[in-house]
């Protein structure tokens, strides 16, 4: 499936700077995510992916060791693995070396309730591998209506255990979203506090984030505070280019500011399907699975979807626009989930050019995996600002930490 109809392809140009090659895509993936399961122990209520239960028909060890050899093959450097909660599959400390043993380094993100001394230990002693614990406030009272009871604690004790351990720069990653965008000054100093660098992220309307998105994403003031704080701190914070959209006010931020799905970006999800965007996770984005015949290198190498992303993008009517070459029309995903046309403006395009625009219908998710029961770990339901009406919360019925002894075949 493509995005437009299908274009001639347009030869790569020779030269010229790094962000005009990188639209025509490369050989293999700069930024690969792989969601290893959506079981979770959590039920965040932003959680893009829904995440909540596994997939029954997740990929086995062996096949999780089989796509490592293949990234192996590719020369694809590292993966950021997520879920979900990866460490709760049973083996995915196993597929950590498995991944490190063979020259593939693994950046994985996680709520730290299973980071224990001992495990932090083991962290610290492994070669390439990075670590980011997710905190959504700088404060219980923030986070926890986000995240829910007791992840604030769980996320500090984590840091503290891998402190501890003697681990250096692990990141303290943070969704930026109305209520915590006060706080940018403080999750920096908790980071400093625990020897982490500081990662912030873009809030996107997609899983369960869709559900919150007017209640949660920041303001447009905020988004002049938040690019403020940027621009006076890039060499000190990643962003990932989750806000290149924001470069429209003046100076471009720190990283690429270039939407790279399907060109130096994807994501590969438990049960093998590829898609062109780790936020986009919907039927439309999807390329292909690892489980056919040309696994992971035809997918990206390959599919419809991903040469025709490679084509340089007509960007609408934001050509028309001063800041277009600042950015690029925001992000895919964003305006996907919200309704607005992929070639139109962002939905928090900082010149207000989306505000007036005809939106049609958000296509919501093409999957949910939210749990359907009572869960330990639940959001806090406090009122945070005049703003947030709570949100929907997911509770499940089901432990994610049940063992599925499928994952033991081959």
């Amino acid at each position: 499936m493509t995005l437009t109809p299908a274009r001639p392809v347009v030869d790569r140009p020779v030269g010229g700077r790094l962000v005009d090659q990188f639209e025509f895509g490369l050989d293999a993936p700069i930024c690969l995510t792989w969601e290893l399961t959506y079981a979770c122990n959590l039920a965040c209520i932003h959680c893009l992916s829904s995440s909540g239960r596994r997939d029954p028909d997740e990929l086995s060890t062996q096949e999780c060791k089989a796509l490592i050899d293949e990234f192996e093959r590719m020369q694809v450097f590292y993966v950021n693995i997520g879920g979900g909660e990866p460490t709760v599959r049973p083996d995915f400390w196993e597929l950590l070396d498995y991944a490190v043993e063979h020259h593939v380094g693994v950046k994985f993100s996680t709520n730290g309730f299973r980071i224990t001394p001992e495990r932090a230990e083991r962290l610290a002693a492994t070669d390439y591998v990075d670590v980011q614990v997710s905190l959504d406030g700088a404060t219980p009272e923030v986070n926890d209506a986000i995240r829910g009871r007791g992840t604030f604690d769980a996320a500090l004790r984590a840091m503290a255990n891998m402190q501890a351990a003697g681990m250096k720069d692990f990141k303290l990653s943070v969704v930026c979203t109305r209520h915590n965008i006060g706080q940018l000054d403080e999750f920096k100093a908790i980071a400093d506090t625990y020897g982490a660098q500081l990662r912030l992220t873009r809030l996107r309307p997609s899983g369960r984030g869709a559900d919150v998105w007017d209640d949660l994403h920041p303001l447009p003031e905020q988004q002049r505070e938040l690019y403020d704080w940027l621009v006076g701190r890039g060499d000190q914070v990643l962003t990932g280019d989750s806000f290149f959209h924001l470069s429209a006010f003046g100076d471009a931020l720190p990283g690429l500011n270039l939407c790279g799905a399907g060109r130096v970006v994807c994501l590969v999800d438990p049960v093998g399907d590829v898609y062109a965007c780790p936020v986009a996770i919907h039927d439309r984005f999807k390329a292909g699975n690892v489980r056919g015949e040309g696994g992971f290198d035809g997918v990206w190498k390959e599919s419809e979807l991903f040469l025709d992303l490679r084509n340089p993008q007509t960007g609408g009517g934001c050509t028309t626009c001063s800041a277009f070459d600042s950015c690029r029309g925001g992000c895919m995903a964003a305006k996907f989930f919200t309704g607005l046309p992929l070639d139109g403006p962002d939905p928090e395009c900082v010149k207000g050019n989306a505000e007036h625009l005809e939106r049609g219908a958000a296509p919501g998710s093409s999957q949910d995996h939210s749990h359907t029961g009572t869960v330990r770990n639940a959001p806090v339901p406090l009122v945070l600002g005049p703003t947030r009406n709570g949100g929907p919360v997911s509770a499940c019925d089901q432990s994610p930490l049940v063992p599925d002894r499928r994952w033991e075949k081959g």
